[in-house]
């Protein structure tokens, strides 16, 4: 692996990078790890039509805020409370910032805390928010209760 990620250095110059990531996986486990091994230039075409279903994207459904409380009245199903992860044993609250897509499902995570990023964001659902009349994007906060392991 090494020699595919860092081909042609030298072994000290790779060693240092090998510990460094491996200290950085141990310190947080839960974070994924992404190796970039090709880098293109984006073109204005591939710009142009970005920004294009960017602004599309925004057009078709407006973004609302909505308090973590009224919110919460709102989930249809998905866990409240978990067992703790094993770098954090003794459990504890985490307030996590979402979006939620028209469907009322999470769509974006907001959130750089470890245990926010642990929850299986997949199996929350909730019932769609309404703007008009249309359903529309929410941007709040979910909270999780870690249960301490036993």
């Amino acid at each position: 692996m090494v020699r595919t990620a860092w081909p042609g250095l030298a072994f000290d110059l790779t060693d240092g990078y090998t510990t460094s990531l491996c200290g950085k996986v141990k310190r947080f486990p839960a974070r994924p790890i992404f190796l970039v091994t090709h880098i293109q230039a984006v073109t204005s075409a591939d710009a142009a039509k970005q920004k294009k279903d960017t602004e599309a994207a925004e057009k078709e459904a407006p973004e609302v805020s909505v308090p973590a409380d009224k919110q919460r009245a709102l989930l249809v199903e998905g866990p409240t409370v978990l067992t703790a992860p094993l770098w954090e044993p003794a459990g504890g609250t985490a307030r996590c910032k979402v979006v939620i897509d028209e469907e009322g499902k999470i769509a974006e995570l907001d959130s750089g805390a470890q245990l926010c990023e642990t929850v299986a964001w997949s199996q929350f659902r909730y019932k769609p928010t309404l703007k008009g009349g249309h359903p529309a994007r929410v941007d709040t906060e979910v909270e999780v209760r870690f249960d301490p392991r036993k």
